[in-house]
């Protein structure tokens, strides 16, 4: 059985894990790639500065995603899951989510539409990418309603007791 400083171990293991997969990835991978893109098709040499300041923008709340994320594992390690801290925290995460997703659309829109520094192809990929965020903000929202109902009737309970 799987107590809950068990759970908050594996969860801050993960969250860590992704922390240092997204270091990776934006800080080595992204400018790589974009380095190796450019050399292979110069034509696209002055979209490699906008592109990549964008993507390190929309890096920016995800980190704060997983700070929060990394404060509701602490609360579940002392066995606090279920409380208005971690509805807020959870909250947080769904309104960064959708900042991100809303940030990360209109950005390669201008690129697209108004710098033309960007592909029809690249756009529509891109909304993969929004479309995750805002299923993250969703399930998020979803479970910060329900935590703070469970606390709302712990608290109930505890007076009537």
């Amino acid at each position: 059985m799987m107590t809950q400083k068990n759970l908050s171990t594996w969860l801050k293991g993960i969250l860590l894990g992704i922390a240092v997969c997204g270091t990776i990835l934006c800080g080595l991978l992204i400018p790589l790639f974009g380095k190796d893109l450019i050399e292979q098709n110069p034509e696209f040499s002055h979209w490699y500065v906008p592109w990549l300041a964008v993507l390190w923008i929309a890096a920016i709340p995800c980190y704060l995603v997983l700070y929060n994320s990394w404060k509701i594992t602490a609360k579940i390690s002392r066995d606090q899951s279920f409380c208005m801290e971690t509805a807020v925290y959870l909250k947080r995460i769904c309104i960064l989510s959708l900042m991100d997703s809303g940030y990360f659309f209109i950005a390669n829109m201008t690129l697209l539409f108004l710098l033309n520094m960007s592909h029809p192809g690249v756009m529509l990929a891109s909304l993969v990418v929004d479309f995750a965020g805002v299923a993250v903000a969703v399930v998020a929202a979803v479970l910060s309603h329900l935590v703070q109902k469970a606390t709302e009737l712990q608290q109930q309970q505890e007076l009537t007791i």
